[in-house]
């Protein structure tokens, strides 16, 4: 059944109704477009254009035609143009004539509009959701590893000891700030498009308040022509979401780096690695690696859409139908990843020793050692020159600056003393630093207090 075609003569070419048809892929929201129909429906009788009795046989049609695609019953076919053809025509063949007065005062260019929001309003809540999972499982292994010592890194090259603490709390602040990304989002779009007709609204004296309300919006769009040809939140969903896997792929980039023969900090579970058809040895981190290269997945659906969107005149145009495969694709990729990875991070076994030698070893406390010569009156850019000689002592000695004996120490500056040791000690070095943010152990207290509360509250 097509909603056009009384006035053409001919049957559309096969080739053209397959390459305009979207029924493929919009199916995915046949929930939607019955509840809206159904809000629809019932705002029409409210209006007096529908009586009661041909609301009822409706809505009453609608949930049938729900309930039988949910139980298998009724399998959404191809011959259909789209899910809102399918719909009708389902609905028509059950019901008769008052099938007939569905689509009364709307169009399809403000039905797919509601459709496509009410979709991407219910897989905000489900992305935001699995954000929370993974925070969850971030926040336990923050709380569980304040005293976890590790190099921090810059260039990647060691620079100044931090705790897995600290280092995991930095990706905490990047999934908050995703979150409330989502809700921004969220907030933005929430207005209903329906009844804004193809482009300049209706001459039926419809209730878009009510039908808004109904679909539980903040209110009606207030542009007609910019409801039907807004994806706008699409696109800012497709941006936040590719920050989402960005945030993910570094964060799986340095999985893989610990996880690695050379670092030996982490180890993921058998679970969640897979091996090699030839090397028996082999465990390989894929699931961090497919997370990261989805990445490129999901930038690509934005970077499409605004290309798409670039040039299109007002208001509604055909290219707009590029926008589902497009996102549905992105959400689903996100959404697995988020799955995939939270269960990742929260089954790894971590090796505090090794991260803690490796530390010691990549003379992270070198810039505290500065400070204790500072400390005892030494200018700093002395203090710089004297610690990078001992550096060089010990690369050549092959030890850290904690096994260095104090008679090298004394050697090149005789400030030295003994307590040299207690000040470059990992714990020192970290405990030291307890500025909001940073990762001594006090500080971090205060954070993961702060994170608690925000997860209970959000």
């Amino acid at each position: 059944m097509k909603l056009w075609g009384g006035r053409f003569t001919k049957e559309t070419n096969e080739l053209v109704h397959n390459f305009n048809a979207s029924i493929s892929y919009d199916q995915k929201f046949y929930k939607q477009d019955i509840l809206g129909s159904m809000a629809h429906v019932t705002m029409l009788e409210k209006q007096g254009i529908l009586t009661s009795e041909e609301k009822d046989v409706i809505v009453e049609g609608l949930q049938g035609i729900l309930s039988d695609i949910e139980n298998g019953t009724l399998p959404i076919t191809g011959e259909h143009e789209d899910i809102h053809s399918f719909v009708e025509a389902n609905l028509i063949e059950r019901i008769g004539e008052p099938g007939k007065k569905l689509h009364t005062g709307r169009s399809r260019n403000d039905q797919v509009a509601l459709d496509m929001k009410l979709y991407t309003r219910d897989e905000i809540v489900a992305v935001n959701d699995l954000l929370k999972e993974l925070m969850l499982v971030i926040h336990r292994i923050m709380s569980e590893n304040t005293e976890t010592y590790m190099p921090g890194f810059t260039h990647l090259q060691k620079a100044q000891p931090v705790t897995l603490a600290h280092h995991f709390g930095a990706y905490f602040e990047m999934f908050r700030r995703d979150r409330s990304r989502l809700r921004d989002i969220y907030d933005r779009m929430n207005y209903c498009p329906l009844g804004a007709g193809a482009l300049a609204g209706t001459t039926y004296p419809l209730d878009r308040d009510y039908t808004a309300s109904l679909l539980k919006f903040d209110g009606p769009t207030l542009n007609s022509m910019d409801s039907v040809s807004d994806r706008d939140y699409l696109i800012e969903l497709l941006s936040a979401m590719s920050t989402i896997m960005m945030h993910m792929s570094r964060f799986c980039e340095e999985i893989i780096l610990w996880n690695s023969n050379e670092y030996r900090f982490v180890e993921i579970d058998d679970s969640y690695s897979t091996g090699s058809s030839i090397m028996p040895q082999k465990k390989n981190p894929d699931i961090a690696e497919l997370v990261r290269g989805k990445t490129g997945r999901v930038y690509g659906a934005l970077i499409s859409l605004l290309t798409t969107m670039k040039g299109l005149p007002l208001a509604y145009n055909k290219d707009m139908q590029e926008d589902k495969e497009l996102t549905f694709d992105a959400i689903d990729t996100v959404k697995g990843c988020l799955a995939l990875f939270t269960g990742m991070i929260d089954t790894m076994k971590f090796h505090p020793e090794i991260m803690a030698d490796s530390a010691r070893h990549g003379f992270t406390n070198a810039t505290d050692a500065a400070d204790y010569l500072v400390n005892h009156g030494v200018p700093f850019r002395d203090a710089h020159g004297i610690i990078g000689q001992l550096v060089l002592l010990c690369i050549e000695k092959g030890i850290s600056l904690d096994e260095l004996p104090l008679e090298e120490y004394r050697k090149i500056s005789p400030v030295f003393e003994d307590d040299i040791y207690e000040a470059i000690s990992m714990k020192t070095c970290v405990e030291k630093r307890n500025t909001i943010g940073a990762p001594g152990r006090k500080a971090m207290a205060q954070i993961i207090a702060a994170n608690e509360k925000y997860l209970e509250e959000s």
